[in-house]
C-alpha cells in the first residue's frame, strides 16, 4: 500500500477579501468582510441585466441573487433602494439608455452584468453629468481612476474543480469524450482561460480525455445553447456536457439525451436532475457587499480602496455547487484536496505542475504532483515544468489559446 499523504482537506477560512470597507458581523461566511446594519442608508443602487431578474438559474439569475443576499446581510431593503433594468441587449445605445433612466431614478452605483456593456459604462462614466456616479462592470477590463472600476474572479479554479467531476465520470463510463458550449473561444481569455481550467481538471484524472468545444459567438442564446450541446453529442458522442453559456440548456439537453453535465452560474440540479455532476458557480455577494457598502461608507476613495476586484476560492468568490449523487466515486474527497492545495497557495491551476491521483488500500486518495510543461494543443511551450503559475495579466487578458487535449 502506498504511504498515505495526509491533506488538509478543512480549512478555516476568516472570509477576509481582497478589500473591504470596513469590519462588521456577517450573517454567513461569504458575508463576514462586508455586513453590517445599514437599514438608515438612503442609497440607491442601479443594476443593469442581459436576462431577466425573474429568471431561476444561470447569469442573470446569479447576480440578481448576489445583489440581493447583499443587500440582506447590510439590512437594506430592495424596495427604494435596487433599481433594475433588465433584458438590456449588448446594444450601446440601450445600455446607455438604461444608465440614464438609473441616474434619473437617484442611483449613485450602476452594476452592468454583462461584457458587452463596457463600452457604454465607459462612455458614461466619463461624462462630466455623471462623475459622481459609481460604474461598476462585470467581467471587463476597462476602468479609470474616479469611478469606474470593473469585477471578475478566478473562475478558472471552480471550473478546474468541475472539470475533475466531469473526468472521473468519463472514466466510469469508459468514454474519453467531453463536450463543452462556449459563448467565445480563444477570441477572449475569460472564455480561453475557463475552457483550459475545465481541461486541465479533466485530464488530471483522465489524461486521454478529449474537451470538444463547440462556440456560440454570444453570450447567450437558449436555441444555439440547445443546438451546440444537440451537436457536441451527436458528433463526438460527448459523455459529459459543460458550459459557458447564460442558461441551463445544455444541462437540460444532457437529461434528455441520457448524459451527464456541468453547469454554470448557479446549481442547475434543480434543472436536471438525473444528469447534472456539479457546477462552478459565483458568490457575487462576496463582491456586491463590499461595493455597496463601500458605496455608502466612501464613495470619493471608491476606487482606492475596492478598485478593479478579482478574488478567487480562497476569498470564497467563487466555489462549485453541491456535489450531486450522479458524481463517480471519489469526486468528493478529490475536489476537496485540490480545493485546499489551492487555497492554501501551494498550487494554481495554470503552474508547470501537473497533479494526478492514487486510490490507496484504506479508500483514500493521494495527490501526486510532477513537474511538467504547460502546452498549447498545436505543442507550443507556454510555461516550462515546474514554473509558477502563469501571470494574472495573461489569464484575464491575454490567454489566447487552448491546451493539450482541447479541440475546437
Amino acid at each position: 500500500m502506498k504511504k498515505f499523504i495526509a491533506l488538509a482537506l478543512a480549512i478555516l477560512i476568516s472570509g477576509t477579501l481582497m478589500v473591504s470597507c470596513g469590519g462588521g458581523g456577517g450573517a454567513s461566511k461569504t458575508a463576514a468582510a462586508y455586513a453590517g446594519d445599514f437599514s438608515g442608508s438612503d442609497i440607491k443602487i442601479g443594476a443593469i441585466y442581459i436576462n431577466s431578474k425573474d429568471d431561476t438559474a444561470g447569469y442573470t439569475f446569479a447576480h440578481h441573487n448576489g445583489i440581493s443576499t447583499a443587500l440582506a446581510n447590510l439590512n437594506i431593503k430592495k424596495d427604494g433602494h435596487l433599481f433594475i433594468v433588465d433584458n438590456v441587449p449588448e446594444d450601446k445605445t440601450q445600455v446607455l439608455q438604461a444608465i440614464d433612466t438609473l441616474v434619473g431614478q437617484g442611483c449613485t452605483i450602476i452594476f452592468g452584468i454583462s461584457f458587452g456593456y463596457i463600452d457604454a459604462m465607459n462612455e458614461a462614466a466619463a461624462m462630466e453629468e455623471y462623475q459622481n456616479i459609481i460604474f461598476s462592470h462585470a467581467t471587463g477590463y476597462m476602468s479609470n481612476e474616479k469611478n469606474f472600476n470593473n469585477y471578475f474572479g478566478r473562475i478558472y479554479q471552480a471550473r478546474y474543480l468541475s472539470g475533475i467531476a466531469a473526468g472521473l465520470k468519463s472514466l466510469e463510463l469508459g468514454n474519453n469524450s467531453v463536450g463543452y458550449v462556449a459563448a467565445f473561444g480563444t477570441e477572449y481569455a475569460e472564455t480561453a482561460s475557463g475552457i483550459n481550467g475545465f481541461a486541465l481538471g479533466v485530464q488530471s484524472v483522465n489524461p486521454d480525455a478529449v474537451l470538444h468545444v463547440k462556440t456560440i459567438n454570444c453570450w447567450g442564446d437558449e436555441a444555439l445553447e440547445k443546438q451546440a450541446a444537440e451537436a457536441l453529442i451527436s458528433t463526438y458522442n460527448c459523455c459529459v456536457i459543460s458550459q459557458h453559456c447564460d442558461s441551463a440548456q445544455p444541462q437540460l439537453v444532457a437529461q434528455d439525451k441520457g448524459v451527464f453535465g456541468c453547469g454554470y452560474n448557479s446549481d442547475m440540479s434543480k434543472q436536471a436532475p438525473d444528469a447534472h455532476l456539479t457546477a462552478p458557480i459565483w458568490n457575487w455577494d462576496v463582491y456586491y457587499g463590499t461595493a455597496i457598502r463601500c458605496a455608502i461608507e466612501q464613495p470619493e476613495n471608491f476606487m482606492s480602496v475596492v478598485g478593479n476586484y478579482y478574488g478567487g476560492l480562497k476569498e470564497l468568490f467563487v466555489d462549485i455547487s453541491p456535489l450531486s449523487v450522479n458524481c463517480s466515486e471519489g469526486t468528493k474527497e478529490i475536489t476537496d484536496a485540490v480545493k485546499a492545495l489551492i487555497i492554501s497557495g501551494e498550487w494554481d491551476v495554470f503552474s508547470g505542475v501537473k497533479l494526478s491521483y492514487t486510490k490507496n488500500d484504506d479508500g483514500t486518495y493521494t495527490v501526486n504532483k510532477a513537474d511538467a510543461d504547460l502546452k498549447t494543443n498545436d505543442g507550443k511551450v507556454v510555461l516550462k515544468a515546474g514554473g509558477a503559475s502563469v501571470e494574472d495579466s495573461v489569464i484575464t487578458g491575454s490567454m489566447n489559446y487552448y491546451v493539450e487535449g482541447v479541440e475546437d
